[in-house]
C-alpha cells in the first residue's frame, strides 16, 4: 500500500522561508515522479512543483518559479520542497503527490494517483 507523509509545514512572516519533505513508501518510487500541489479554502489543488525520477528535471508553477526548488533525496524515495521568500499567498495546505503514471508530471489533480494527508504553510504579512 502506497504511503506518502509530509512534514515541515508551520508559520512563518513574509520573506521567510520553509522546507517540506514528504517520504514515501510501499512501492519503489525511485522510478516514479513526485510532486507537490497545494489548496487553499473554496479553490481546487493547484500544481506547485514536481521532479522527475532521476532528479534530473524540475517543473514549477510560474508563481513560485525562483522561489520554490524541489529536489528529491539519495534514497529516491524522498522528496523537498524547499520555500524562499515566502509570500502571504503561498498560504494553503501543501500536499506531496504521486503520478498515476510513474513518469508523467502531475500537473493536474486528475493526474495524481496518491495523496499525502496534507501538510498547512501559513505565511503572515
Amino acid at each position: 500500500q502506497v504511503q506518502l507523509v509530509e512534514s515541515g509545514g508551520g508559520s512563518v512572516q513574509a520573506g521567510g522561508s520553509l522546507r517540506l519533505s514528504c517520504a514515501a513508501s510501499g512501492r519503489a518510487f525511485s522510478i516514479y515522479t513526485m510532486g507537490w500541489f497545494r489548496q487553499t479554502p473554496g479553490k481546487e489543488r493547484e500544481f506547485v512543483a514536481a521532479i522527475s525520477w532521476s532528479g534530473t528535471n524540475t517543473y514549477y508553477t510560474d508563481s513560485v518559479k525562483g522561489r520554490f526548488t524541489i529536489s528529491r533525496g539519495n534514497s529516491k524515495n524522498t522528496v523537498y520542497l524547499q520555500m524562499n521568500s515566502l509570500r502571504s499567498e503561498d498560504t494553503a495546505v501543501y500536499y506531496c503527490a504521486l503520478p498515476r503514471a510513474t513518469t508523467a508530471i502531475p500537473r493536474s489533480p486528475s493526474a495524481v494517483g496518491s495523496w499525502g494527508p496534507g501538510t498547512q504553510v501559513t505565511v503572515s504579512s
